[in-house]
């Protein structure tokens, strides 16, 4: 696959200085290279932090700003963050009411995200760490906290933040947000797969006359895997399984996220999303709000996911309260 990089070994570091030159209204870079926000949050509010690996753009640094993340400490493609390097952006995030700590449930992430989180305990600062997931493939019911984290960890990271830019307790920040998280279920596919940027070579197989349901965001296997369904056939195997794994029932309210994996188009989204309208109107689920681009990708994988956050007026309230970050605002 072309990719317009330089030197393969430098694609983070330059994606980084590109960024944050592409919004300095919004975000800056430190010297660890570390995504800060320009304007520091306000003394006396939590901080919100997270440590992971790049080539999932926008995420994670294109939430960094004003109701919602503070910092964030990206590490190499695919791969999290060393600890020191999370260490380093919860002393950033700390503006004197603790922080924070948001881990996604993949083996590197959580390892070095708690190798970060004692360090931090041990040099004083207060951190509660959240760990969020919602990908219904990866565990059965029951063993929910054994799930990996996806793009609708999203709801939770927005939830997250406005509870933080209101000013809420470390405490309350965390309850919120683990809220959200249990409130969310995520199930993905892919038609084709991506390429590392790096090693330029193709992350799985899949021929062109078949799909795999249940692809996580790093080319990890799916539950599913035949021949290619039309767009209705496909959202309507898919929203049955994320509607039954909670479940979600009639006269509840939800969010809705449809998250292109980098190689899908919205003319696509917008189709899947007609079929997943009436498939809510059937049910009776009530859609409070739709989100419907890119917002967790895999290089240029072909493939969607599709996530449901039910809501209640305290989420709601939340979600509402404006943020401004490069690649999502609330006005």
């Amino acid at each position: 696959m072309k990719k317009f990089v330089n030197d393969p070994n430098n694609v983070v570091k330059e994606e980084l200085e590109g960024f944050t030159k592409a919004y300095s209204h919004i975000t800056a870079l430190t010297d660890d290279y570390l995504v800060v926000r320009k304007q520091p949050k306000e003394e006396g509010k939590v901080g919100i932090v997270i440590g992971h690996g790049v080539g999932h753009e926008p995420s994670i640094c294109g939430w960094v700003g004003k109701g919602f993340f503070d910092v964030d400490a990206a590490g190499e493609i695919f791969a999290c963050a060393p600890a020191d390097k999370i260490l380093s952006g919860i002393r950033a995030a700390d503006r004197g009411a603790g922080v924070l700590q948001i881990i996604a449930n993949h083996a590197g992430d959580v390892l070095n995200g708690n190798l970060a989180y004692e360090m931090a305990i041990a040099e004083g600062i207060k951190v509660e760490k959240v760990l969020l997931y919602d990908d219904i493939v990866t565990a059965p019911k029951g063993q929910e906290e054994n799930r990996r984290g996806v793009a609708g960890m999203f709801f939770a990271m927005k939830i997250a933040g406005a509870a933080a830019e209101r000013g809420w307790s470390l405490e309350e920040c965390a309850r919120v947000t683990r809220k959200a998280n249990a409130n969310t279920r995520t199930l993905g596919v892919a038609l084709s797969p991506p390429t590392h940027p790096v090693t330029g070579k193709v992350m799985f197989d899949l021929p062109d006359d078949e799909m795999e349901i249940g692809m996580g965001v790093h080319g990890e296997a799916g539950t599913y895997k035949g021949e290619m369904l039309s767009a209705d056939e496909t959202m309507e195997l898919m929203a049955k399984q994320v509607i039954e794994d909670k479940p979600f029932t009639p006269g509840e309210e939800v969010l809705v996220l449809l998250n292109g994996s980098g190689a899908t188009t919205l003319m696509e989204l917008h189709i899947l999303y007609r079929k997943l309208d009436q498939i809510l109107a059937e049910t009776g689920i009530k859609v409070y709000d739709v989100l419907l681009g890119e917002f967790i990708t895999t290089q240029e994988m072909k493939g969607f996911s599709l996530s449901l956050c039910s809501v209640d007026d305290e989420i709601k309230s939340l979600w509402d309260d404006p943020c401004e970050t490069a690649y999502f605002t609330k006005a």
